[in-house]
């Protein structure tokens, strides 16, 4: 295993290793805030200091981080590539700090440090009203500059009352509002050693006591893919709007050229309206606005923000100098610098498209956090989608670091009582905790992170909390032990026409909260085996018995229906073992296929069914029907949203209704990852990549044929290295290639053209070819 961990961080990158491997630190800086009183605008505070270095320099790393979000340069140049530093984590108890090598940004002589500090998620408004200021009303910066002379002495620089504060260019900045740059307040060499800060005004020095200060754990938010503008339009309404063709997470570098003075004014936008024109209504309060103001420089200008992010695929444009041409709109998406597992493809343009819009959706929404949509006024670490979404995030990219990160603050911000908030970090109300499939992250992630990545150092970090929450549960229920307690979400968004025909797939919340808490207490003996704490395995194995019996009792019928009769329903009391093995197990199959029919062979699941629905079709003799609901493309099915050009996943599942118009602009996100979880499905089952032990050391290969597909391949780069499969069908027989790793075992299973009878292979590393 400490091999298997050694590599896996070496994969990871060199950042990522030193972090794991840090000591704490102990701070010589203080913490620093600007001594003026500040403007309504809330302007980006600059802080700035400069320092002689007299000797030959061996290294210099830079440890900072701030209250609000910092950008760091030193004589001039960008300290590292990173953006939204220091990221988002519950900050009153983990607050992260960043380490940089800066060696080659320093020089024999006078340096300078400035740093640009804007407000971020600790001082924006977040969720809904004036909810600002939640981890305090000032910005602050805390910087440490550690020297290492060749002669092997030390010199520490660090924020104390000798720096300065100003503002400068960045006039305005929110994280749902946009950010607002005026160029003619630009302090030009602000970080150079040679500027004169004479009218700078001093810093306060403040004191906090550091116990919240964590080393980084997970990737950096980075740049990524650039878009140039697909096509230039002019709407029937006459705005001026650039079309980049994807929806996707970051901002639009500008080029302009003007008068000193003019203002360019863009908005962003997920879609057009029926009829061609702009739309934002669906973010809601969000401003989602960037303000350029141009200095006259005659060479020309660029562009882009700093302390915010923005979700579009299109840009309204006012204030331009000039003609709006497409060379100088480029948008840049922003996400954290996750590595890429899996590839995924297949014979079918519409499944490879929403294998697209999965990867995109996960891209734009794991910006530090999990949120669940990334363009109006939410972009929150909502619970359930993270949970419902992991399994297909951990095929797409290595989300280990990322999710490890989360988990503790999961953890950091769970209740007393054992009650997970609704939201991580949590910034809604004292009673927003608790809700069935969105508490159950805390067993859930951990539990499935285990599995994929084989480290138990997962378990080891969350067990407390995985059991403060199956404790939480467990002290709610009532004398027949059903789990009647608490605001529970159900199966969010499931299939609710309007109409009085009863076709309402509406289930009820507590018999879906009795079956996460028996998936939870299942999960919390899984961990408690693999960590040898076997009084508690016992203890929850007799608990566990307990949930079962009192939900067949309370909601299984003496003819085997579950009650609620809807898909969820039968859907989550098969995917997680509630009912008895044999006949009434094979009855709540029968009446979940019944069930897909009634409904045109359509799904009705919500944000909770959906994950499991497929693999419940197909793991219990009916994967015909699972491959039937994942092409249907009418609505309600995946594929509805990719016929009406969709490049991201949808909150709902008729974000766009067949006439063009809108859902309710309440809750309409166009970029929103949680039924993108089919993504799993495909990856198991399509290409048949599955995992049998711990960190993918035995593996199963066992495609599933249908939808009539004639071809499928997809890799995954495992902890032990890629395993791949590959199949097609042509003139008549079928092909499988599959590759598996060093340190790895497979049961290959080859099947039939028909998809009906296998061959078992069990093979070790190689690459293997077979033919039926």
């Amino acid at each position: 295993m400490k091999k298997t961990l050694a590599a896996f961080l070496i994969m990871l990158g060199s950042q990522q290793a030193l972090y794991a491997q840090q000591a704490p630190v102990n701070w010589t800086a203080s913490w620093i805030e600007t001594s003026t009183d500040e403007a309504p605008n809330r302007p980006a505070q600059y802080y700035r200091t400069t320092f002689d270095l007299k000797k030959k320099v061996k290294s210099a790393t830079l440890l900072i981080t701030s209250h609000g979000l910092y950008e760091a340069h030193i004589n001039g140049k960008r300290v590292g590539d990173s953006y939204l530093t220091p990221g988002w984590t519950s900050y009153y108890k983990r607050l992260q700090y960043q380490r940089y090598d800066v060696k080659e940004l320093i020089t024999k002589g006078k340096n300078a440090i400035g740093v640009a500090v804007g407000n971020g998620w600790s001082r924006s408004s977040l969720a809904w009203g004036d909810n600002k200021d939640r981890w305090g009303k000032k910005l602050g910066l805390l910087a440490e500059l550690q020297v290492v002379y060749t002669d092997g002495t030390k010199e520490n620089i660090t924020t104390n009352n000798n720096w300065k504060t100003a503002n400068g260019e960045i006039q305005g900045n929110e994280i749902y509002d946009g950010e607002a740059v005026d160029h003619t307040l630009t302090q030009k060499g602000w970080d150079n050693a040679t500027f004169n800060d004479a009218a700078w005004k001093p810093v306060t020095v403040a004191t906090f006591d550091n116990k919240n200060l964590i080393p980084t754990e997970n990737e950096p938010v980075k740049k990524h893919e650039t878009f140039k503008a697909l096509k230039v339009i002019t709407t029937p309404k006459g705005e001026k709007v650039i079309d980049f063709g994807q929806n996707l997470v970051g901002w639009v570098v500008v080029k302009a050229k003007g008068k000193a003075g003019d203002r360019i004014t863009i908005q962003h936008a997920e879609v057009l309206d029926k009829e061609g024109n702009f739309y934002t209504a669906n973010l809601r309060a969000a401003k989602a606005t960037a303000s350029y103001t141009l200095s006259g420089d005659a060479v020309g200008e660029t562009f882009e923000p700093h302390f915010t992010f923005y979700g579009f695929r299109f840009i309204k444009i006012e204030g331009y100098p000039g003609e709006i041409t497409p060379e100088n709109f480029t948008a840049v998406a922003v996400y954290s610098d996750m590595k890429p597992t899996g590839t995924f493809e297949c014979s079918n343009p519409m499944l490879n498209q929403l294998q697209h819009n999965i990867t995109w959706g996960q891209r734009g929404n794991f910006v530090d956090v999990p949120t669940d949509c990334p363009q109006r006024d939410e972009r929150l670490g909502w619970t359930g989608d993270a949970q419902v979404f992991f399994s297909t995030a951990a095929y797409n990219y290595n989300v280990k670091n990322f999710f490890s990160k989360w988990l503790k603050d999961v953890a950091a911000d769970q209740r007393e009582d054992g009650a997970i908030p609704y939201v991580v970090p949590h910034v809604l109300g004292g009673g927003d905790f608790g809700s069935a499939g969105w508490g159950d992250v805390s067993t859930i992630i951990p539990w499935e992170m285990y599995e994929i990545y084989g480290d138990k150092q997962v378990l080891v970090d969350q067990y407390e909390s995985m059991k403060k929450w199956v404790g939480y549960m467990e002290g709610h229920i009532n004398k027949d032990d059903l789990y009647r307690y608490g605001s529970h979400f159900g199966d969010w968004l499931s299939y609710r026409p309007g109409n009085d025909d009863g076709t309402e797939a509406v289930t009820d919340k507590y018999q879906i909260a009795q079956c996460f808490f028996a998936y939870s207490t299942q999960l919390l003996i899984n961990a408690a085996n693999v960590l040898g704490k076997t009084e508690d395995a016992t203890r929850y194995e007799a608990l566990l018995k307990r949930i079962k019996d009192a939900f067949n009792k309370e909601y299984v019928t003496g003819s085997g229906r579950v009650l609620s009769n809807t898909q969820t329903a039968y859907v989550l009391a098969l995917q997680f073992d509630m009912l008895p093995e044999g006949e009434p197990r094979k009855k709540a199959a029968a009446y979940l296929a019944e069930n897909v029919k009634q409904y045109n062979n359509h799904l009705t699941t919500g944000f909770l069914g959906t994950p499991y629905l497929c693999h419940v079709l197909s793991d219990n003799g009916y994967p015909d029907l699972a491959y039937t609901l994942l092409l249907q493309d009418t609505f309600p099915s995946w594929l509805y949203p990719v016929k009406m050009g969709a490049t991201t996943i949808w909150e709902r599942w008729d974000g766009i209704k067949p006439d063009g118009t809108f859902q309710t602009i309440v809750m309409n996100s166009f970029n929103h990852y949680a039924y993108g979880a089919i993504g799993d499905w495909m990856y198991k089952n399509i290409t048949g990549i599955q995992s049998a032990a711990p960190g993918y050391k035995k593996i199963v290969i066992k495609p599933i044929i249908g939808g009539k597909l004639t071809w499928a391949k997809a890799s995954f780069n495992s902890v032990n290295g890629t395993i791949s499969s590959d199949w097609k069908i042509e003139n008549g027989k079928l092909t499988l290639k599959v590759t598996v790793p060093k340190g790895t075992t497979a049961e290959v299973n080859v099947p039939d053209t028909a998809g009906k009878d296998y061959k078992t292979y069990n093979v070790s590393a190689g690459t293997y070819t077979y033919t039926r």
